[in-house]
């Protein structure tokens, strides 16, 4: 029995331990299977303020470190079940109750959902280029999107890889304005507009990516070794279905207290409904919620 668990591992979570565990409550952080959440696969974040330009694991594991130190308790295991009403949480190891529930669980890359994906991941379609880079050095790869998740990864392999295919359904990016100038200063990426991707190549390995000029051109087909996915992320509320209202993309809705509609849960991160996902911004919801949870307990 806990003061307060904190489903998540990442900026929010460990922020809201860090916060949790200050106020004096009784605090377990349940990591799940990806420590550090997408922080933790980051290669370089610059945006944090007061960290300059540092690698994303490192931040991550810094976050814990000091959430630990303020006398968090954390455990590297994935929640199989939530029980909201009850705040208990299940995973292959035990099961955890609190007083209060703070869902950080973050969100999960998106895939698109084309012939070729699943059957070829791992063997050539990656969600990140920081992890699986360096397989394609000096080879050709192609990445799919146009924020600035997708032009950070194409930034990154321009460093690895002989040539950077860049394809997005749009005219113009969405991603931020310094990451567009880089972009264009780099010599080996070129920018696919007005695409459609419909297809990853290959038998057992990818070969290329098949793709077709928007509205109604002809498909083509472009050779490469890789392909990564930056296509945006779904939230990780798949334990909640059928226990609390989720708005239309399956995120979690609460106001800027983090709380909920079920009495005594919050929501952190970037599984809650809001304008903006960084990781200041999920940092900042830890914070609020393990305030609220406090608050709560003292209610």
């Amino acid at each position: 029995m806990y003061d307060v668990v904190i489903v998540g591992g990442g900026p929010a979570g460990c922020a809201a331990g860090l916060y949790a565990a200050r106020a004096g409550l009784r605090t377990l952080v349940l990591t799940g299977g990806e420590p550090g959440g997408q922080l933790g696969i980051a290669e370089t974040v610059e945006n944090y303020p007061g960290a300059g330009a540092r690698g994303g694991p490192e931040l991550a594991a810094d976050m814990r470190r000091d959430a630990e130190q303020a006398g968090a308790e954390f455990r590297n295991e994935r929640a199989a079940e939530v029980c909201l009403r009850e705040r208990q949480v299940k995973t292959g190891q035990g099961a955890y109750r609190s007083g209060t529930l703070i869902y950080a669980a973050g969100a999960s890359p998106r895939a698109l959902g084309i012939p070729g994906e699943e059957a070829l991941r791992g063997r050539g379609v990656s969600w990140c280029a920081a992890c699986d880079g360096a397989f394609f050095k000096g080879k050709d790869v192609a990445v799919v999107g146009g924020g600035s998740s997708a032009v950070s990864e194409a930034l990154t392999l321009s460093r690895l890889c002989r040539r950077v295919y860049l394809l997005h359904r749009r005219d113009t990016l969405r991603a931020e304005r310094r990451l567009t100038e880089q972009l264009e200063s780099a010599g080996n990426i070129t920018f696919l507009r007005n695409v459609q991707t419909e297809a990853i190549l290959g038998a057992k390995a990818v070969t290329g990516i098949a793709y077709r000029e928007l509205p109604e051109g002809p498909q083509r087909e472009l050779p490469c070794a890789g392909v990564f996915i930056a296509a945006g992320r779904k939230p990780n509320t798949e334990l909640l279905r059928g226990q609390i209202a989720l708005d239309a993309g399956g995120y979690l809705p609460a106001d800027e207290t983090t709380r909920t509609a079920v009495s005594g849960v919050f929501a952190a991160g970037d599984v809650r409904t809001k304008a903006v996902r960084q990781v200041v911004t999920a940092a900042a919801d830890g914070a609020v919620a393990a305030l609220m949870a406090a608050r709560f307990l003292e209610e």
